[in-house]
């Protein structure tokens, strides 16, 4: 009598597949195989494909047939720019506050210490206004300060600058002198001539105050030094310095050029300001 067949032996026992000519049934290619070997291929070749149209289906056949993947796409990236204005309104913000602190310094309005304030983060979007609205007095000083631009008492008075006299100045820059000071013109700084692509340095220890672009002026970096003395370098083709970075004596901080619409050539405008007023650089720097 013929034994029964189990699960066990059904799945393990062994067969050959053989392939013939069909000519001359010679034997061409054969293969030993069990029923546990051909479902287990079986099922890994079914995990495979699944994965596969998976994979398919969320990429490329997505991209190709679902109507909805293109709005998607354009949402994701509606939000990424929503982002991304969000921080350049408030970088934008943050600079137009910081301009209009700086201008207040050159006025006589705000002191160093408000600027270094602003710069450690000290003071926030609430409390920090700067009114650069001028008061009557203010506004008569200005006009008597700008017709004594050639007065000894303000611009030649050697004794109001000994603070400066005893301070070393680097270079900022060789070249030759194209344009020199004159306060009476509205020129408060010299512009120097020198090679293409030359390096401007820091006249001393400092820290960068600002450091941006304006229309007038292109590239403009300013440097806070000790005595209430702040140099700024302008024209510059580039600039190497962000606000906020401490600069020794000596060290490069741009790069010289022709950028902003009052210029006519590659050269830096350098200035010099002394506790709110601009001094005449060649005074205390050699170039």
């Amino acid at each position: 009598m013929k034994a029964k067949k189990t699960l066990t032996n059904w799945l393990t026992e062994r067969y050959l597949l053989i392939i013939r000519n069909e000519e001359n049934f010679a034997e061409k290619r054969f293969l030993g195989f069990t029923y546990a070997k051909f479902f287990l291929v079986s099922f890994l070749l079914f995990i495979v494909l699944m994965g596969l149209s998976l994979l398919l289906t969320r990429t490329l056949l997505e991209e190709w047939f679902d109507p909805e993947y293109a709005q998607m796409q354009t949402n994701k990236k509606l939000v990424q720019l929503t982002m991304e204005l969000d921080s350049l309104s408030e970088e934008v913000r943050r600079k137009d506050q910081f301009i209009a602190l700086f201008k207040g310094f050159l006025t006589g309005e705000t002191d160093s210490a408000r600027i270094d304030s602003f710069r450690r983060g000290n003071l926030s979007a609430r409390n920090f206004q700067v009114n650069l609205t001028p008061q009557p007095i203010d506004s008569q000083f200005r006009k008597e300060f700008e017709g004594l631009a050639a007065s000894e008492e303000i611009i030649d008075n050697n004794a109001g600058y000994s603070e400066l006299y005893e301070m070393f100045f680097f270079s900022p820059i060789s070249g030759l002198i194209s344009r020199k000071y004159n306060s009476s013109e509205g020129h408060y700084g010299v512009d120097v001539v020198s090679r293409k692509n030359e390096p401007v340095m820091a006249v001393a220890n400092g820290t960068v105050i600002m450091s941006s672009w304006t229309q007038d002026a292109g590239y403009v970096l300013a440097i806070q030094h000790d005595a209430n003395l702040i140099s700024i370098y302008k024209h510059n083709a580039e600039l190497l310095k962000k606000t906020g970075s401490f600069v020794e004596g000596g060290e490069v901080v741009a790069i010289i050029g022709n950028t902003g619409e009052l210029t006519d050539g590659p050269h830096l405008h350098f200035e010099l300001w002394y506790k709110g007023y601009p001094v005449n650089p060649e005074e205390f720097v050699t170039f």
